[in-house]
Formats: structure tokens, C-alpha cells, sequence
């Protein structure tokens, strides 16, 4: 279904998420105190504008309550990027995604009520991190402190093998929630289900188990 978005800030981290939402075919508004960058985007987004995203009467001006999605991609002005996020959660916007430039700006963004809080540079920093020490992690989601969703890549010992005999929840406490087969996707497999070599297993369950199953049962 297409949404509407507004992107502020156009660095790196909202230029990507503003190509990414247009290229998917959704309405963008691109939004950036900074010409130039604004500029960059006209072929990347439906509108464009340039505009001080910490005044109220810009933002009401630009309709900004009516989108579906805000994302706040201020750089490193974090005073900015608190104050935005306030007026945006103070006119009604429904959703305000927010990037956090450290610990200190995630409290503040927590208590003036951003609906979601993204680290860009940590959680993907985690997942290389996780990739680069093992071979079988092909990718990792970090749900918690103690939950995680990671892409493990099958190896022969559990080819050819269904989830019934293989019994994964059972021996090491996680769940496989689909598995990934060349361009196939297979959702909430069934128990007779085989798993062939090389299929991408997506598990989500405590870390320390799916660091159990990741060296013991793969």
C-alpha cells in the first residue's frame, strides 16, 4: 500500500532511507536546511523542500501532520534533532522515526515520546561484527539485550533433514520462523519440512542459545 513519508535531513543515513521509500513507490518528501543536498534529491523523492525543520510554522506549513511516517535524520546537531522530533510529536504526527547520535539522545528522544529509535552505525556495526566471527551468521537483528533474529546458512550437517527430526526448539530453545532457498521463501515451515544444504535458516531465540545451535547444531 503506498505511504506517505517525510524524510529531514538528507545525509547519509536519510539519503538512503529517502531513495530507498521512492524507489518502493511511495510519496517522499525530502526535507534538508541545506540547498545543495536538497537539490541532490529531486530525482529521488516526490517533493523536495528547503526548510528549518525545528520551526513549528515550517512544519505546519508543509502539512507534516498528515504523513503517515516522519523520519528525523538530523545530523550531528542533536539539539535539532530533540526539538524536531518534539514539535512533530506535539502537532500529532502519528509515526516519528528518529536517528540517535548517542545513549544521551536516545533518553531524551525516549522521553519526549519518538515512536522508534534507530542507531544506524551501532546495529550495523553488530551485524558486521557478527558476520566477520562466524562463516554461518549471514545476518543478525538485535531484538533485545537478550533476543535476536539471525540468518544462519545451512550446513550438511542438517541437510537433507526435517525440522521434526532435527527438533531444534526442543535441544537448543530457538525457533526456525522460515527458511530462504534461492529466490523461495518459505514461511512457518511445517515439521516435515526438509532442509536442503546452502538454504538460509532464519531463527529468532535467546543469544545464548542461538549461539548453542549456531556451534553445535549447524
Amino acid at each position: 500500500m503506498r505511504k506517505q513519508f517525510a524524510v529531514v535531513g538528507l545525509g547519509r543515513f536519510g539519503g538512503s532511507v529517502c531513495k530507498e521509500l521512492y524507489k518502493m513507490g511511495h510519496d517522499v518528501l525530502a526535507i534538508d536546511s541545506n540547498e545543495d543536498k536538497v537539490n541532490e534529491f529531486t530525482n529521488f523523492s516526490t517533493h523536495t523542500v528547503i526548510a528549518n525543520a525545528t520551526e513549528e510554522s515550517t512544519l505546519q506549513s508543509l502539512g507534516i501532520r498528515n504523513f503517515d511516517y516522519v523520519i528525523v535524520a538530523i545530523g550531528e546537531n542533536i539539539q535539532s534533532s530533540i526539538l524536531c522530533t518534539l514539535l512533530l510529536k506535539e502537532m500529532g504526527v502519528r509515526n516519528v522515526w528518529v536517528k540517535a547520535q548517542n545513549d544521551y539522545h536516545h533518553k531524551v528522544l525516549e522521553k519526549i515520546g519518538a515512536d522508534r529509535i534507530v542507531h544506524p552505525e551501532k546495529d550495523m556495526g553488530i551485524r558486521i561484527a557478527q558476520h566477520l566471527v562466524s562463516e554461518k551468521i549471514i545476518d543478525y537483528i538485535e531484538l533485545s539485550d537478550e533476543y535476536s533474529i539471525v540468518e544462519l546458512l545451512a550446513t550438511e550437517k542438517v541437510a537433507n533433514r526435517s525440522l521434526i527430526q532435527l527438533d531444534i526448539r526442543a535441544k537448543y530453545g530457538c525457533t526456525i520462523l522460515a527458511f530462504k532457498r534461492k529466490e523461495q521463501v518459505i514461511v512457518s515451515p511445517l515439521p516435515d519440512d526438509l532442509i536442503h544444504l546452502n538454504d538460509i535458516l532464519i531463527v529468532i531465540g535467546h543469544k545464548n542459545d542461538l549461539k548453542r545451535f549456531e556451534e553445535e547444531g549447524l
